[in-house]
């Protein structure tokens, strides 16, 4: 959980988003529910872990918004997101975000990442992270979780859970 309220998860776009809500006090448009999202389904922690960490340090914090956001991203509350949407950083950014410039902003030494791999500097190859200037482990975080490992077991985890709920 550390990595996430850090933003230094390898992840660039939770990054970016945990960066600007530590900086600024405010996280843009779609970013509160993707990086919530990393944090109740690819790192499996309790969703009222991210609403206390929200509550903290949002500005504009409001207590009904906040825990039914947080609600809904898990697949618990009232109006919940159904247990299987689980948003993928990586797609959300290059759907979102195609030029990085929300990255590049807040995660500066991803700055020089070709667009192409901006959302997924691991991907890239060493000599465009030489390029770059970015050493993965060093200067930027390899991802602290593997994106399609972790999604399945979310998945994996809520199929038990709905298969006790049945009996």
């Amino acid at each position: 959980m550390k990595s996430w309220k850090q933003g230094d998860t390898g992840i660039p776009l939770i990054d970016a988003g945990m960066r600007e809500l530590c900086q600024t006090g405010h996280m843009h448009n779609r970013v509160p529910m993707i990086t919530a999202s990393f944090l109740v389904k690819n790192l499996l922690i309790d969703w009222r872990e991210g609403q206390k960490w929200f509550w903290d340090c949002l500005l504009d914090a409001d207590l009904a918004s906040n825990s039914a956001g947080w609600q809904w991203v898990a697949g618990s509350g009232v109006d919940a997101a159904p247990y299987f949407r689980i948003f993928n950083p990586v797609s959300q950014g290059k759907k979102y975000d195609l030029e990085g410039l929300y990255i590049r902003k807040f995660v500066p030494e991803l700055s020089q990442i070709p667009n192409k791999f901006i959302h997924d500097p691991w991907n890239a190859p060493p000599e465009i992270l030489e390029k770059a200037n970015v050493i993965l482990c060093q200067n930027y975080s390899f991802p602290i979780v593997d994106l399609k490992e972790s999604r399945q077991r979310a998945l994996s985890a809520y199929s038990e859970i709905k298969g006790a709920n049945n009996l």
